[in-house]
């Protein structure tokens, strides 16, 4: 195994983070390791393991105190500080019969602080971080290096839980582990297609209503809503979305431009071909439209600055009857502003535009089953190999899924009907915190973790049911057919493709916003395709396609 504990390297950080580089760290208090007194007939004691695993009886019988390293998720801000403090982790402590204790970087500070904690070499049992997308190199430099586990023998004996679904799942299998077959974390999975849509276009259905037409479906249809909303509803940002940190942010997963056949990111064309879509026709075509639209008037003015808060203001006022966002941070955010103001104001999802009625959107939100945030790796220095395996592999049995993602029975949720339904002291907490709030401090179903995530959280989740409408709305798309599966460069090819990839979006924006504010004009497109063959568009779309042939033979 090789080490150096001197060895100091670059973390790719998306924001500018302040304060202190010190981790933070809690001890956990409690130390039982007797089984969790609220324990549900319903939830399954023993997980079967298959014919080349050993079943695995939880709660474990064992002495041994494990280290954890992780961040404290954002819900439970200004609520709990530490995971020694909440009682999901004292509570998981508790059915898997195993003692932890928890460190956690300072807010906003996980990738500097694992920086650090790298570079002494003093490493705990687990490390939650997202090392395919964070580290440099990946995960296959981690093992390398010696800071993580590889996992293959290890899930073998000791996680017959997770062996057993990757085995049932072949395709969450290939994105578990690396080019070279590498399993490398617990990974945290999506168990359903429907808690991986959670995106789209959102429009003021009451004021469709009130002028007499249908939910917009083609671009034309769309067009019409627009200058509705402007002339007669007074909408002076008929169309209002993010653009920070980039122009149009929120369009970038195919919203408007799929209508054209085309997003701003490499896709696949019909015939299997990788794309580069602001390369493309169809992208032409989505920038001559939105700049007729912003020149009509029916764009917001500020769109090129536009941020999470000056849209939440258009919203509430009045000035925004169209936008993409989210069924939770969206929807279930702008709603009561809407109705604070006129209780008769709806918000609903929209489908994907189209050019022509009856068609199918080309492209749209949908993100992988497996989500690197919330996975677990066990490092190569623990000395609790076997403990800590079978302490993760409690996620993906059947009894764990249960306690991951509703928590303590006759506590955060009760059985009805075979339903695990949320009490009120997470769907009405009596101390007036949010649904998210009260939800991390007991479950990990609503953000990530080493676990399965079950679609029975988000149908309670999502109170509203505009909201569970939008799911289904926004997943009727080709999607599948033309979005990359998690494919990884490997270290060579993403240092020169981060370089490429800097130059292409750069122009990429450039290009978007002066089309669309027409201080050029569209004939400009084809300029704009030199430029993008002068950065090595063609090196890019080559990686991509060696990527995804490494992917593909996994």
């Amino acid at each position: 195994m090789k080490r150096n504990s001197k060895k100091m390297f670059t973390m790719l950080v998306t924001t500018s983070l302040m304060g202190s580089l010190v981790v933070a760290c809690s001890s956990n208090s409690s130390t039982t390791n007797t089984p969790n007194p609220a324990a549900s007939a319903d939830a399954t004691k023993t997980s079967t393991a298959p014919a080349a695993g050993a079943a695995v009886t939880y709660p474990l019988k064992t002495d041994k105190t494990l280290t954890y390293w992780g961040e404290v998720t954002g819900n439970l801000t200004g609520v709990k500080g530490t995971h020694a403090d909440t009682p999901f982790f004292q509570n998981w402590q508790k059915v898997t019969g195993v003692t932890m204790k928890f460190t956690a970087p300072p807010t906003n500070q996980a990738d500097q602080a694992i920086n650090v904690m790298l570079a002494t070499g003093d490493l705990p049992d687990m490390i939650e971080y997202d090392f395919q997308g964070k580290f440099p190199g990946g995960p296959e430099k981690a093992i390398k290096d010696g800071y993580i586990l590889k996992l293959n023998d290890t899930i073998d004996k000791f996680a017959p839980n997770l062996k057993k679904y990757l085995k049932e799942h072949p395709e969450i299998d290939k994105q578990v582990k690396t080019d070279n077959g590498s399993y490398y974390v617990f990974p945290f999975i999506r168990g359903d297609d429907l808690l991986r849509v959670f995106q789209g276009p959102i429009v003021r259905k009451d004021w469709l209503d009130e002028l007499g037409l249908p939910v917009p479906q083609t671009i034309d249809e769309w067009y019409t809503t627009l200058k509705a909303f402007k002339e007669k509803k007074g909408a002076t940002a008929s169309f209002s979305v993010v653009s920070v940190p980039r122009p149009f942010n929120e369009l970038a997963n195919g919203a408007f431009a799929s209508a054209f056949g085309v997003t701003r990111d490499f896709y696949m064309d019909d015939k299997g071909a990788i794309k580069f879509g602001p390369a493309e026709k169809g992208y032409k075509d989505f920038l001559a439209t939105f700049h007729k639209w912003y020149a009509e008037g029916l764009i917001d003015k500020n769109f090129a600055t536009a941020d999470s808060k000056s849209l939440d203001a258009n919203i509430a006022s009045g000035a925004t009857g169209v936008t993409v966002g989210n069924a939770g941070g969206g929807i279930g955010k702008w709603q009561p502003l809407i109705s604070a103001k006129d209780p008769k104001g709806v918000l609903i999802a929209a489908p994907y535009p189209v050019l022509k009625k009856g068609d199918i959107a080309m492209y749209s939100q949908k993100d992988p089953a497996n989500a690197p945030g919330g996975s677990v790796a066990i490092t190569a220095t623990s000395k609790n190999i076997e403990t800590t395996a079978k302490l993760l592999d409690y996620g993906y049995s059947t009894e764990g899924a249960l306690f991951f993602n509703f928590g303590t029975p006759g506590v955060s949720y009760n059985m009805e009907n075979n339903y695990p339904k949320y009490t009120d002291l997470l769907m009405k907490n009596p101390d007036k915190l949010a649904p998210a709030q009260a939800m991390s401090m007991y479950i990990r179903g609503n953000y990530n973790g080493p676990f399965i995530q079950d679609k029975r959280y988000i149908e309670q989740y999502l109170a509203l049911q505009t909201q569970r409408d939008a799911l289904t709305t926004w997943s009727k798309t080709d999607v599948d057919k033309h979005k990359l599966p998690p494919i990884t460069a490997t270290p060579e090819e993403s240092t020169e493709l981060a370089k490429i990839m800097t130059d292409l979006n750069t122009i990429v924006d450039e290009m978007t916003l002066k089309i669309i504010l027409g201080t050029e004009p569209v004939e400009s497109f084809d300029k704009y395709m030199e430029k993008f063959n002068s950065v090595k568009l063609n090196r890019a779309i080559e990686i991509k396609k060696a990527s995804l042939d490494r992917y593909n033979k996994r």
